[in-house]
């Protein structure tokens, strides 16, 4: 049963010029003083969050983007911080874009966030979809497969790293330990110093395509899954590959168990209202994802989003249509209490929902509809 509640925010500090006759994504060109305010609105919604009885944050790492979309480039030193600007709520990272870090490192940082926080930073792996970041960085995105190829073995030494006191690792992209002469004798295994205390380390990655492969992975390792904005039915039809998969590496599961629910939401007095008001950020986040591939469009509607002189005659979806599918929650409490009754109901091992900040949604409006989620959606579930 749904009995814990959690925020994400992945960054972003656009809040005006918005939806589809706004400013176009990639004209938008922000000050370095304005970008780094990223850092005071995570603040301000981590504080709002706490106070309200939220259990986590949860952010998104990201490089590069002067458009002003998503600007925290490093969750583990974000996380640290806010937790000591904090008395309670815990941190997600959502995710550490593992193929542009070595995992060592990764995983060094996470220990010492786990420690200095005193276990309030949640551990989050995620393959990357900006092949400007991810290729910066030296690699592969553009390449799927050698991108899945690279981020599989990273979990791997991950894993070793958490969970052994030494360890060694012979793959295809890392030799860990070199054997070469140290203090004389030759390496053959290393330590992670310190390892996290917290543990086991509880790691999350985003589901999000569906692929056999992917899913099987994530099952085999014991990696929890986000599903989020996932529309019916195919939200259902990945819970129940998730659900086949654990059972296949022998951990029995009821239907989403070890997994959260992503939605964006807009609480107002009628459905109509919240929609309207609502609208301006579904656009911009369609504005945002839509040239990155993230949305089931064809190529005329990516240009159409794009370039409003490409856009006449073109069909291009609506918040209506997300809200039919269930993705977007839209309308007085007690019809978001009544969807996510109906979600317990159909998914009974679901424990955790995640309520998103949504592109160009303004500080003060997100931390208003947090507010209201708390006090008229929340109570109605056991804590």
């Amino acid at each position: 049963m749904i009995h814990s509640f959690s925020a994400s925010y992945a960054g972003h500090i656009v809040d005006d010029h918005l939806g589809l006759q706004g400013m176009p994504a990639n004209d938008r060109n922000y000050s370095n003083e304005k970008l780094a305010q990223a850092f005071d609105w995570a603040l301000d919604f981590a504080q709002h969050l706490d106070g309200f009885g939220y259990d986590e944050l949860w952010m998104a790492e990201h490089h590069f983007q002067p458009e002003g979309y998503e600007c925290i480039p490093n969750l583990l030193m974000m996380g640290l911080y806010l937790s000591t600007q904090t008395k309670r709520l815990k941190y997600g990272c959502g995710f550490n874009i593992t193929p542009m870090w070595h995992p060592l490192r990764l995983a060094e940082d996470f220990a010492m966030a786990d420690i200095l926080s005193g276990g309030r930073v949640i551990f989050g792996v995620g393959r990357g979809y900006h092949s400007r970041e991810v290729e910066t960085f030296g690699s592969p995105m553009l390449d799927a497969d050698a991108n899945r190829e690279l981020f599989e073995e990273q979990v791997d030494v991950l894993l070793k790293a958490f969970n052994q006191e030494s360890f060694s690792h012979q793959g295809k992209h890392f030799h860990i330990p070199p054997p070469v002469a140290y203090r004389g004798y030759t390496l053959e295994k290393i330590s992670l110093v310190p390892r996290p205390t917290h543990g086991p380390v509880e790691i999350w990655q985003p589901l999000v395509s569906g692929n056999p492969r992917g899913i099987d992975f994530m099952a085999k390792k014991g990696i929890r899954a986000l599903l989020a904005t996932t529309p019916e039915p195919l939200l259902g039809q990945r819970l129940t590959l998730y659900r086949d998969a654990c059972a296949a590496h022998g951990r029995e599961l009821a239907l989403g168990e070890d997994t959260a629910l992503g939605y964006r939401m807009f609480i107002a007095d009628t459905q109509k209202k919240a929609i309207d008001l609502a609208r301006p950020y579904y656009e911009e986040a369609m504005k945002f994802a839509a040239p990155l591939g993230l949305l089931p469009l064809k190529p005329e509607q990516i240009a159409a989003v794009a370039d409003p002189a490409k856009r006449r005659g073109v069909q291009l979806p609506t918040l209506e249509d997300a809200v039919k599918g269930g993705s977007w929650l839209c309308g007085p409490a007690e019809m978001i209490v009544e969807h996510l009754k109906s979600v317990e109901e159909k998914y009974p091992g679901v424990e955790r929902v995640n309520v998103a900040a949504v592109m160009g949604m303004p500080r003060q409006v997100f931390k208003d509809q947090l507010t209201k989620f708390a006090e008229e959606v929340m109570p109605a579930f056991a804590k």
